[in-house]
């Protein structure tokens, strides 16, 4: 037996008036994900009780490990999926590139910036900001990173969470607060340049931490295999837990992304290893803007493209496949919540049953990671 995680980011919602009081999981039209329903069903509680409702925090959880053991930040992670070693005392934090007018965070991805454009504001960064101790590194577009050398860390708020809102109740609070409040405001001079045509007229620093240390999933379930992302966070959680993370051709994060270079890194995985983690991160993005028509769009392309495809190769693989979002991020609050998420566990079982939110309500409740981990890898 093998096993597959399929990971719809942010997927889960609240009932909306304009679809019939459904969210848009009921709603969607998900005839993969229904049969998935017919398996093992329930609640998960992905993120700890006094734990942010983090992407970081949750897909740890889902993964089944406990993020209270080994969290200790977003961007340390991200910065492991670049290879970038962190000293004992040196700092990561995630730099977005953002668009802020008047004060007001009106997006914080700077429109999805293209990436080799942001990788240019980077550039022009390292060049001009002249900090002996910072340096800027590029990701997926406005998904960047600031390493502070024997640096502090802060008390931050991500953006994503302050959409439509005045940034000077957010600035960074705390020990560090005076240089990392510095460094944006140079940031804002420097893209002020005529070579930046993008919407990016600000970075935004947040989830900082030093490096994390955990177990690797060969030791925890004695099985190798893969996790498969755009994003680097995810590839920084495959690399700390020992995993590998192949680099997908055009995987962008968003409705765009190459679902099917996705699934076949999935399918060439499992010919090798034992697991695979496929990560779909575009619901999450919708939620984000608020748009619903996007996050039901994004919702069904994740049963279209990558479920459906899981279970063609059930049977080569005798396959065990788990489904579920990491976190809420409702489309009226444009941000993540805390709420458990619905989780599927089929076992080549047969008949349909709706997969959404309400369907977990007389299952199982599983209140951790390691709680899930050892549910999914049980025979």
């Amino acid at each position: 037996m093998k096993y597959l995680i399929l990971l719809g980011d942010g997927m889960a919602d609240y009932k909306i008036k304009e679809l019939g009081n459904k969210t848009p999981l009921e709603y969607a039209n998900t005839p993969n994900m229904d049969k998935l329903a017919s398996g093992m069903v329930g609640l998960f509680k992905t993120v700890p009780d006094g734990m942010p409702p983090g992407s970081d925090v949750a897909n740890l959880s889902a993964i089944g490990y406990n993020p209270k053991e080994i969290y200790t930040g977003r961007a340390p992670i991200e910065a492991l999926a670049k290879d970038i070693l962190l000293d004992k005392d040196d700092v990561a934090y995630r730099c977005n590139f953002v668009t802020i007018e008047n004060d007001i965070m009106k997006d914080f991805s700077a429109s999805h910036i293209d990436s080799n454009d942001a990788k240019k504001l980077i550039e022009l960064l390292n060049e001009q900001l002249k900090l002996d101790n910072i340096k800027f590194f590029a990701g997926v577009s406005y998904r960047n990173l600031m390493i502070w050398k024997n640096g502090k860390t802060d008390s931050t708020t991500p953006p994503h969470d302050i959409t439509d809102k005045n940034i000077q109740e957010y600035l960074p609070k705390g020990q560090a607060k005076n240089e990392l409040i510095k460094i944006m405001q140079m940031a804002k001079e420097i893209l002020k340049n005529p070579i930046n045509t993008t919407k990016a007229n600000a970075i935004w620093l947040w989830g900082e931490g030093k490096a994390p240390k955990a177990p690797s999933y060969k030791e925890v379930y004695g099985i190798d295999g893969s996790v498969i992302s755009a994003v680097d966070l995810m590839k920084g959680i495959g690399k700390m837990l020992g995993l590998s993370t192949p680099y997908i051709e055009g995987a962008t994060g968003f409705i765009d992304t190459n679902y099917e270079g996705k699934i076949n890194a999935a399918y060439d995985a499992l010919k090798s290893m034992g697991f695979a983690y496929v990560h779909i991160e575009a619901p999450d993005e919708a939620g984000h803007m608020g748009d619903l028509g996007l996050k039901i769009k994004a919702i069904e392309l994740f049963d279209k493209k990558i479920v459906a495809c899981a279970l063609d190769m059930a049977d080569e693989f005798e396959l065990k496949i788990a489904c579920l979002p990491d976190h809420p991020t409702p489309i009226s609050l444009k941000t993540h919540t805390s709420d458990p998420v619905p989780f599927a566990v089929w076992k080549r079982q047969k008949g349909t049953k709706k997969y959404c939110e309400s369907m977990g309500k007389d299952g199982l409740f599983l209140e951790s990671g390691q709680e899930f981990g050892k549910l999914f890898f049980s025979s």
